[in-house]
């Protein structure tokens, strides 16, 4: 069959299959740091399954592992350094007058 005669076929291209993120013998824990920070985004954000290539349970369990890891003070919530910098005032003028703003950064 020559190639122009079928247009909707994909070629085959091999690849390389990928580990899954959670082997067979790892507990899905709260205390389970080393494994619950993999599924943590930089801010602090539980990344989505689909990033993560996990199953739907292994989400969920996941997800409720990080939570209670947050409630017990060993994740933080916000992963943020930037709301704890000093604050910053900077001068605006607006016609004849001079406003002083406080910048959060």
């Amino acid at each position: 069959m020559d190639k122009s005669k079928r247009p909707f076929l994909k070629s085959k291209r091999s690849f390389r299959r990928r580990l899954p993120p959670i082997q067979s013998g790892d507990r899905i824990s709260y205390r389970n740091m080393s494994l619950i920070s993999r599924f943590i985004s930089e801010q602090g954000k539980i990344l989505s399954r689909r990033v993560n290539r996990l199953t739907l349970k292994q989400q969920r369990l996941i997800t409720m592992a990080i939570k209670q890891a947050r409630i017990l003070s060993l994740l933080p919530f916000l992963n943020n350094e930037k709301q704890f910098e000093r604050t910053e005032l900077t001068e605006r003028t607006t016609g004849l007058r001079t406003r002083i703003k406080r910048v959060y950064s």
